[in-house]
């Protein structure tokens, strides 16, 4: 994750190479360091450098990093000749690279020429099995299709190797929501909350699908889940507010009563609907009585 630190001293670097104070390829060597994308400024300062026989050759063998920089945001930002001029050179110095033929099959996949690049992938991965870039932009290439199914397939695939991989765990949650495959999709916020309990997006989003599947133990524990959202945010996420509103009315229709806890919950919606509404005052005053109301009655 980048800092607030990191974060000022690219835009820093970003806005000096912007307006023609140099600093070109340290703001280059930066974006690389932080690993974030930045795809327009990347080519368009990259090209300057490259572009530049002084500055090029000033660069040494740093300039195929370079080179490899600027392939990829080119393949970003559409510019697929330029990509492609990049490979060639990169190819040329570097003939059995396994890299350069990674770079290959993305420029098919930019390309949407997917037979090619699953075919190239696939024969990378025979070579490497544990090359995470290539299980990545094999699902890439299945989202791309319109097969969820088939990205649902590889990302299974790519979490028996690694586990630990969060934002894998969260885009096949994703992909279970999309489809409503919510059980499946509870099992994936169930590990990330594992791994990281501290984390509110995980148990929002947790008590979300479990409020959507609906039936009494679910929206206890989703209502505990918007609770400790509601906790872990210091009482500022609105929609954990909401949520604990929504359930107390869906468990007080489903339960009638036979909840000894039910007093507990109350206050906790008694607390939630106050913080609502004093939120709704702030953003729209001439509204609150009729919110006011209608937020009573969940």
């Amino acid at each position: 994750m980048v800092t607030k630190s990191e974060e000022a001293e690219l835009n820093r670097l970003e806005s000096q190479a912007e307006h023609g104070g140099g600093g070109a390829w340290e703001y280059l060597s930066l974006v690389r360091k932080l690993k974030v994308r930045r795809s327009d400024y990347v080519l368009k300062h990259g090209l300057s450098i490259l572009n530049d026989p002084k500055k090029r050759s000033a660069l040494g063998d740093e300039v195929w990093t370079l080179y490899e920089q600027v392939a990829v945001a080119a393949m970003d930002c559409n510019s697929l000749d330029v990509a492609s001029d990049c490979m060639k050179l990169l190819r040329k110095k570097f003939p059995e690279s396994k890299r350069v033929s990674r770079l290959e099959a993305m420029l098919f996949e930019a390309r949407g020429r997917w037979e090619e690049a699953e075919k190239a992938y696939s024969s990378l991965l025979e070579d490497n099995s544990v090359d995470q870039v290539i299980h990545k932009r094999r699902v890439a290439i299945a989202k791309a299709q319109g097969d969820s199914l088939k990205a649902i397939e590889l990302l299974n695939k790519y979490l028996e190797i690694f586990m630990a991989d969060h934002e894998a765990w969260r885009e096949l949650a994703e992909i279970y929501v999309s489809l409503q495959m919510y059980k499946q999709a509870a099992f994936c916020y169930e590990e990330l909350i594992l791994s990281q309990p501290t984390a509110p997006l995980y148990h929002l989003a947790y008590a979300d699908v479990l409020y959507t599947m609906g039936g009494l133990e679910n929206l206890q524990t989703a209502k505990k889940y918007y609770a400790s959202t509601i906790d872990l945010t210091g009482g500022e996420n609105t929609r954990a507010l909401y949520g604990v509103c929504l359930c107390t009315s869906g468990i007080a229709q489903l339960a009638k009563g036979r909840n000894k806890e039910e007093k507990d919950h109350s206050e906790l919606h008694t607390l939630s609907a106050a913080v609502l509404q004093k939120a709704y005052k702030m953003k729209s005053p001439n509204k609150l009585p009729t919110a006011g109301i209608r937020l009573e009655k969940v």
